[in-house]
């Protein structure tokens, strides 16, 4: 990834060229007006010139909101190389999405002349979003394009290893899922840092290195690692009963972060990957309602998310839920890292998880050439190469569309005659528009070879016979199994797939009947994919999420008339 290391700057907000959006929604100039009825949810503070404002990496306090006087942020990463984002003046804020949760900040703030700001803290900036409509439209606006700047142009940590290495990319995965800036360095092209890597002691067993922007260099991390580095993990009171206790942060999670938190109750997300589920790793859905022109599933991800932050859900990511204790009150969650969380309810929406189909030599080479998503990261990997795809679901074949833009050709097999039994009509039109899409009907992978660098060809088996075909990228898109292990030991009733029983069906009390998202436990929901009879489309999620929270409001109210 580029980056300038020029020193030039403008007084005025530039507005980077990869966004395309017009500079009043990326830095708005708020009114005296605007700023009146600002000043009741912060604070005065006074810089003077040459201060240091704020750090990449340092927590951050809340946004700024320049009264007088002027500043400057600039963005930096790990290898030291730094480039002037805007000159802000009176009216302008300093801050993006992070601020909205205290998440450390993404650039350095820098005082150019003595300034006086008003710094409006986390918890205030939210009240501030609900009161003021226009405000908070405006600040929202302004959030999501700055992060989105930030994560395009590439700031803060920089990872480092040889490209395809399985560790690098599942980093890379995690850092996209969570929408955070880094890049990328490869010091098998590039002199300079396998120089800098070598300065450092660094030896093959170390890939990847990650250097963080305060001059932190991490080994080799795991992702639980890189993510509390980098300040991402929030610290969860575990003396707090919450609410609402969401575990997984698909569209059917985040819907209900989003409809109890704006409803007033309190609540927190568990998710051990990243804001989206199966659907965050969608290229593109384009029969979802209000988006005539498809929307990415990373893109609605993001947004579902900053929204549930806006309105004060705490979401713990990555964190995985370990078990569910029904048996007290109020319920109890405990975390991989023995944390036990109180909640009055829990709403499980853990989803599915991608479905490994039998093929001999698959273990050898997962993660090594086998993608279960297709996002701009395996894009990447695999522009202008051959790759393979197995399905003929609506997730193949948005990644199949999606995959043509980047590789030469996308052989896509399917068991079957044709996609018409699983997969939408505008998808097949698509795929049937694309001349490097080639279908393979009546094939099934049955074996897979590897070499040192991993994957190296598929068996196809045919009517015509067995024919080996040479590859490096093989994605899998055989269907998902329903995530609800993690509910073995607990009294939740799951049906003979894995996936957990609501409503009716699974014999809740009278009193509690016509809560058609909860469990047999009283307080325990259910929805989205890992609820028996849903619909699994994203629409349908999303439906559940907003539906569970009337149902929460009302099991709340039976139990605590206070509620």
């Amino acid at each position: 990834m580029n980056h300038d290391r020029s020193s030039k700057h403008t007084s005025a907000p530039r507005l980077p060229a990869s966004l395309g959006a017009p500079r009043d929604h990326l830095y708005p100039r708020f009114s005296e007006t605007d700023i009146g009825k600002m000043l009741r949810f912060g604070t005065l503070e006074h810089w003077n010139a040459g201060d240091v404002m704020f750090r990449t990496g340092q927590p951050g306090l809340g946004m700024r909101v320049l009264l007088s006087g002027q500043a400057r942020l600039t963005r930096r990463d790990g290898l030291g190389r730094s480039q002037v984002i805007a000159e802000l003046n009176a009216g302008h804020f300093l801050g993006e999405v992070a601020q909205l949760s205290g998440k450390p900040a993404l650039a350095d703030g820098l005082a150019l002349t003595d300034v006086e700001a008003l710094m409006i803290p986390p918890e205030q900036i939210r009240a501030m979003l609900v009161a003021d409509a226009h405000i908070g439209e405006t600040i929202m606006r302004s959030v999501i394009l700055r992060r989105f700047g930030l994560v395009h142009e590439g700031c803060g940590p920089v990872l480092i290893g040889p490209a395809g290495d399985m560790n690098l990319v599942a980093l890379e995965g995690l850092l996209h899922r969570l929408d955070h800036p880094y890049s990328v360095a490869d010091p098998d092209t590039d002199p300079a840092v396998r120089e800098l890597f070598a300065s450092v002691g660094g030896g093959e067993n170390d890939y990847p290195v990650v250097m963080l922007a305060d001059g932190t260099l991490l080994r080799n991390p795991d992702a639980r690692e890189l993510s509390a580095k980098l300040g991402l993990l929030l610290d969860v009171d575990a003396a707090r009963t919450y609410d609402v206790a969401v575990v997984g942060a698909g569209p059917a999670g985040l819907a209900a972060a989003v409809y109890a938190a704006s409803e007033g109750l309190s609540v927190i997300v568990f998710d051990g990957h990243g804001p989206g589920g199966q659907a965050g790793a969608s290229a593109r859905i384009e029969n979802y309602l209000g988006f005539p022109t498809g929307v990415s599933g990373h893109e609605l991800a993001a947004n579902a998310f900053v929204q549930a932050v806006k309105f004060g859900a705490e979401i713990v990511m990555p964190a995985r839920v370990e078990t569910l204790d029904c048996a007290q009150t109020p319920l109890q969650l405990t975390l991989e890292d023995g944390q036990r969380i109180a909640s009055r309810t829990v709403v499980i929406a853990t989803g599915a998880a991608y479905r490994q189909p039998v093929i001999a030599g698959l273990d050898a080479v997962n993660g090594r050439g086998v993608y279960y998503w297709a996002s701009s990261v395996e894009g990447r990997l695999c522009r202008g190469a051959e790759v393979v795809l197995i399905g003929g679901g609506n997730s193949a074949g948005q990644a199949a569309v999606f995959l043509a833009s980047h590789a030469s050709r996308v052989h896509m097999l399917i068991r079957g005659d044709d996609l018409a039994k699983s997969m939408s009509r505008y998808l097949i039109d698509r795929i049937a528009s694309l001349g490097n899409i080639v279908l393979h009907t009546n094939t099934v992978v049955s074996a897979v070879t590897s070499d040192q660098w991993g994957l190296e060809s598929i068996v196809c088996d045919t009517p015509d016979g067995s024919h080996c075909v040479a590859t490096r990228h093989l994605f899998l898109f055989t269907g998902a199994d329903p995530n609800t292990r993690w509910l073995r030991d607990c009294s939740v009733e799951i049906d003979e797939r894995g996936f957990v029983k609501t409503g009716y069906t699974a014999g809740v009390r009278p009193e509690t009947a016509c809560f058609a998202l909860q469990t047999n436990v009283p307080g325990v929901f259910a929805i989205g994919d890992a609820r028996a009879a849903s619909a699994k489309r994203v629409a349908a999620a999303v439906g559940d999420g907003a539906a569970v929270v009337s149902e929460i409001h009302q099991f709340l109210s039976s139990v605590s008339p206070t509620a």
